[in-house]
């Protein structure tokens, strides 16, 4: 049986959020940040700032999530900002259904029972003493792309279609460890993770996934998490949809069968075009998206053009992304950036010389099991145009002739 204690995990806490922070009431009141420092004529010729305790972003930076105070709903990552393949954990989209909770480490504990032989209870210091993973994946709420398909408009930026999405670094301990210790009975295929927010969120997880690449992660881009990714940990479920990666995590039930919860069946089931319904359409498909150039931004003169995005798969690995700029009608393969990781984003350029006629740009991910993303057209098809959920169709931004950069919907 593991041991321990979590006393030592204090020391991860940086500071006591406040109220508003928790979810725990209402707004509170901020201070005005300070002004900038000036800008000298000669920095050569001024001494720099001191050190700090943390690095703040350059004056110069405008950055941030949106919408923002949102107890249950989401804020976007502003994807359309970033150049490489990790995404800062303080510009992680965030999803609650109850506001994000205070959690104190010394008390956090998870318990695992139901179907199994010993039921235990581990605390984060037992966590933090088992042989751990680090690993690169995405992470993408099965709403992500809602926008982009339910309401098309020309100035929507990557960051309202697509900010639903982050690639990371994350630190923890496989699933299957903790299962060894506490032995599976017979029988146990399912199992009921719970979190500890207000909502009590839950998801019913496959024990074959929990066996494979399951992790119990508290650390993201080598520091903890931050309490609104779930600290101190959360489960995490490599390629499947954002809401099985239960934050706050403190408990897992096998089961026989799937619980059928209130948050996968009044939620995150999925209406089809034959009056029926998707439930626990776990993976996420093979999908990409361009964040530049994009609304709101303008291609400035004719010339060479960088244009970048993102590809991911729940499926495994990308193997290409193709881009065009004739709406569709000729492809190119872009460069990826990198060596492609399972069920990892990875960024793709490609170097277009712009005529500075109207052009559309779109981009198709390929993954490993040889799955193609889709048109609008055909994915609309075969989801129906009341689907609600895992909208990986080919995005389309147009430029036209004065430079100006809008997303076009549909092709």
């Amino acid at each position: 049986m593991v041991g321990g204690t979590a006393a030592a995990a204090g020391a991860l806490i940086f500071a006591t959020l406040p109220d508003a922070a928790g979810g725990q009431g209402g707004p509170a009141a901020a201070a005005p940040p300070p002004p900038p420092p000036p800008v000298p004529a000669d920095p050569t010729k001024v001494l720099g700032a001191p050190t700090s305790a943390v690095s703040a972003r350059s004056q110069f930076v405008v950055t941030g999530r949106n919408p923002v105070g949102a107890v249950s709903g989401s804020s976007l990552t502003p994807l359309h900002q970033f150049s490489g393949n990790i995404t800062p954990a303080d510009l992680q989209f965030e999803r609650h259904h109850a506001g994000v909770p205070t959690i104190d480490p010394a008390t956090w504990q998870l318990m695992v029972h139901g179907l199994v032989d010993r039921e235990m209870i581990f605390t984060l210091d037992d966590l933090m003493s088992l042989p751990s993973e680090t690993r690169v994946h995405f992470l993408e709420c099965s709403g992500n792309g809602r926008l982009g398909f339910k309401g098309v408009r020309p100035d929507l930026s990557p960051q309202n279609i697509d900010g639903l999405l982050c690639n990371a670094e994350w630190t923890g301990v496989p699933v299957k460890t903790l299962l060894a210790e506490v032995g599976v009975k017979s029988g146990a295929e399912w199992a009921l993770a719970e979190g500890g927010d207000a909502a009590l969120m839950s998801r019913s997880v496959p024990m074959a996934k929990l066996m494979d690449d399951a992790m119990l992660v508290y650390a993201q881009n080598g520091e903890p998490l931050r309490p609104a990714g779930g600290y101190p940990v959360r489960l995490f479920l490599p390629g499947w949809e954002g809401n099985t990666n239960v934050k706050w995590i403190r408990r897992l039930e096998l089961l026989s069968e799937p619980n059928m919860s209130k948050d996968e069946t009044s939620k995150y089931t999925d209406p089809l075009p034959n009056n029926t319904a998707r439930i626990f359409s776990f993976d996420l498909d093979a999908k990409s998206t361009i964040t530049y150039p994009t609304f709101p931004n303008t291609v400035k003169k004719p010339g060479w053009v960088q244009v970048s995005g993102l590809a991911w798969s729940g499926r495994g690995r990308i193997t290409a992304v193709d881009v065009s700029v004739d709406g569709g009608a000729t492809w190119v393969e872009a460069k990826l950036a990198g060596t492609p990781q399972p069920k990892a984003a990875i960024r793709f350029t490609h170097m277009w010389k712009w005529d500075g006629s109207p052009a559309t740009l779109m981009s198709r991910a390929v993954d490993e099991t040889g799955y193609v993303q889709p048109t609008f057209a055909v994915f609309k098809a075969g989801r129906g145009p009341g689907t609600d959920y895992h909208y990986n169709h080919i995005r389309a931004w147009k430029v036209a002739a004065d430079g100006v950069v809008t997303y076009a919907g549909e092709v």
